[in-house]
């Protein structure tokens, strides 16, 4: 095993060797950071506010596009949920517990915060392999350009995927560079080219994840998420995306505009091979 992907527990709170092992690699990963008990209760929190978007004919929460796709039994599905918390309070209780709280210390020695009401929020990634799904893989990127569009300069921040399935690597899943967090600006813009290159890397790494675990890289990681190579029920990857960030205090709302990170996914179209799944819109905004 990579020395970048050394799994770790969370016991009492984030200890120096995570930070320093997050500073080197740009990658972390715990295992079991919430229980069996506690997954199956944000599953049933996620579909309950699933539910709730589709009732009420949602498109777009907070100006985020909401990313629509069709179930194994082709029921509406949405599988990109922005601001998910918004919509319920156990989702929105977890945010504030001190085990999440703890998380900005890895941003140390910046102030960071989590980022509930800002920029995409509380995010839900429902990847799944249907004829009609719309959210199977995502080409490489890095999340830190989009306080550019956002007409800021970077800042720190993490990206803190909390995973609601098993994956192991042999069901695709994420995918990163490790140590290329900081490596330079020209490494961070041009290493590749953004969202369009889906092609596995020689020097990429994978994670073997269990649902329960809990991943976090540094905005300037490159990261990508490759396609199940199965179709249906076994190809299903539920992962919560917490946003811990710094800098000024930017708040969404209801009147909030869509960014132009969002408006830039229709010109980037990628077509997976060797699928029976119909070309997608890969989703241009930094979620893994």
């Amino acid at each position: 095993m990579s020395n970048a992907t050394q799994q770790f527990h969370y016991y009492d709170g984030i200890k120096s060797l995570h930070t320093q092992h997050l500073k080197t690699h740009g990658i972390l990963h715990f295992k079991q950071f919430v229980s069996a008990h506690k997954v199956k209760q944000l599953l049933f929190e996620v579909k309950s506010v699933e539910t709730f978007l589709l009732n009420k004919g949602a498109t777009a929460v907070n100006g985020i596009p909401l990313k629509f796709g069709s179930d194994v039994n082709g029921a509406p599905l949405i599988q990109r949920i922005a601001f998910a918390s918004q919509y319920s309070e156990v989702l929105k209780a977890f945010l504030k517990s001190d085990q999440v709280q703890q998380l900005v210390h890895l941003l140390a020695p910046f102030d960071g915060r989590i980022g509930e009401t800002e920029k995409d929020g509380l995010v839900v990634n429902h990847y799944l392999n249907t004829e009609r799904s719309g959210f199977t893989r995502l080409g490489w990127h890095t999340d830190s350009p989009r306080d550019l569009f956002l007409g800021s300069r970077i800042k720190p921040m993490l990206n803190v995927g909390l995973h609601l399935d098993d994956c192991p690597q042999t069901n695709g899943g994420l995918r990163v560079l490790a140590g290329t967090h900081n490596k330079g600006l020209l490494t961070l813009f041009f290493k590749k080219k953004y969202f369009i290159d889906h092609k596995p890397d020689d020097k990429e790494v994978g994670l073997d994840i269990e649902a329960g675990d809990l991943t976090v890289h540094d905005g300037r990681l490159w990261h990508r998420v490759q396609q199940s190579p199965f179709i249906g029920e076994r190809s299903r990857r539920r992962v919560m995306y917490i946003p811990v960030v710094t800098g000024a205090y930017q708040p969404k709302h209801e009147l909030s505009g869509t960014p132009f990170y969002h408006k830039l996914a229709k010109l980037a179209l990628a077509k997976p091979k060797k699928q029976s799944v119909p070309e997608f819109t890969p989703e241009l905004t930094p979620t893994i």
